[in-house]
């Protein structure tokens, strides 16, 4: 005897209502996991939030994440360019004194040694180049040469006058180089003047150069005596010395 199995009938779906049946089957990929993000960011390009972004950017940020405070902070000055010093006065440049100090040397009768007192090496620098432009016009190539001997001269001015004055002697190196660079203008002037003198006479440019040596040997001997202790007594040994210093220099010119 058979058994009859009730079977319920199989009903397949429309095509319409299949896609509604495999969204709900469908499954969706989890999200990757993220860290929280702080609220606030220090530094604005580690943070992706634009608000945050366009806050703090209104206040600069320091290196170290801190805020750099303004100028209206620090009670409420600011800064400007005119309270700054003028460039030459940072870099230890005077004009008013090179010049002073130079003209002093024209007279070299009537020697303003107060306006010495303060050494400087700009003067010396500035008619350290002019006299090596002359020689160039003149067709010699003579910078390091002037340049060397230059730092030997005072060095051996400087030695000179410590040994004659003892423990008196109180004239430092930066003093004997700012006294040997100032006293070089008549060998300056002299350089610019034999380039209108031929060099077939050589009678008048031996005058010429024994003039502006003792002018510039009475110019540095005065101002070494004068603003040293212990040098009167010496003065003339002091003043053979510069002799010495600037007929080296006059004979670069005139040869």
């Amino acid at each position: 005897m058979t058994k009859d199995f009730a079977v319920p009938p199989v009903v397949f779906p429309s095509g319409g209502s299949s896609g509604g049946a495999n969204v709900q089957q469908r499954r969706f990929p989890a999200t990757p996991f993220q860290p929280p993000r702080p609220s606030s960011s220090a530094i604005p390009f580690m943070s992706f939030d634009i608000g945050s972004a366009a806050a703090s950017s209104a206040t600069p940020a320091g290196p170290f994440g801190g805020t750099i405070a303004s100028s209206s902070s620090f009670g409420g000055r600011s800064a400007s360019f005119e309270d700054e010093e003028p460039l030459l006065d940072e870099l230890g440049i005077h004009p008013d004194q090179i010049w002073k100090k130079t003209r002093s040397i024209l007279n070299p009768f009537r020697i303003n040694q107060a306006v010495h007192k303060d050494s400087d090496l700009s003067g010396p620098i500035f008619l350290y180049l002019a006299l090596c432009l002359f020689q160039l016009l003149a067709g010699k190539i003579q910078f390091g040469v002037i340049l060397g001997w230059i730092v030997v001269s005072s060095i051996f001015l400087y030695v000179v006058f410590n040994m004659l004055a003892g423990r008196n002697g109180n004239l430092n190196l930066h003093t004997c180089t700012s006294l040997v660079g100032y006293c070089l203008l008549p060998v300056v002037v002299l350089s610019a003047v034999s380039l209108f003198v031929p060099q077939g006479a050589g009678p008048v440019r031996f005058v010429l150069a024994a003039l502006f040596v003792l002018w510039s040997t009475r110019a540095c001997s005065t101002l070494v005596v004068s603003l040293a202790d212990g040098g009167e007594e010496h003065r003339g040994l002091i003043a053979y010395a510069c002799f010495l210093i600037y007929t080296l220099f006059s004979l670069l010119v005139i040869f």
